[in-house]
């Protein structure tokens, strides 16, 4: 693994079922997504990490009017916390609460080819 995860690397775990994010070798502070430094120190040292497939829900929104071009309504987005890390997808089915357990699930594509994870309660 390469210690510079690229968006296309983490876009492909995500395909493959698994979730990568970035730790910080100066502050220890952990990534869910792609960054070109730590966002809370600025240390473009950041090492790839492979981040755990289950979590709590740290919070969740419920959209009912989707951008364009999406026509699905009253889907749920969550964030997961995810051992040191959030990570943002959707949930596949059911309701959850912040504080609920759910697994990843699979992954979505929108229309521009861009993948995001999807979790599913537990």
């Amino acid at each position: 693994m390469s210690d510079r995860l690229t968006h296309a690397e983490w876009s492909d775990a995500v395909e493959d079922g698994d979730l990568l994010g970035q730790e910080c070798p100066d502050c220890g502070k952990v990534q869910g997504t792609p960054k070109a430094a730590c966002p809370d120190c600025g240390s473009r040292g950041l090492e790839t990490v492979e981040l755990p497939s289950e979590g709590t829900v740290y919070t969740e929104t419920t959209i009912h009017v989707p951008p364009a071009p999406i026509e699905e309504r009253g889907y749920q987005v969550v964030v997961v916390q995810l051992g040191d890390a959030r990570v943002m997808g959707r949930l596949t089915d059911g309701e959850v609460d912040i504080g609920d357990s759910v697994s990843v699930s699979g992954f979505v594509e929108d229309h521009e080819g861009y993948v995001a994870p999807t979790f599913a309660a537990e």
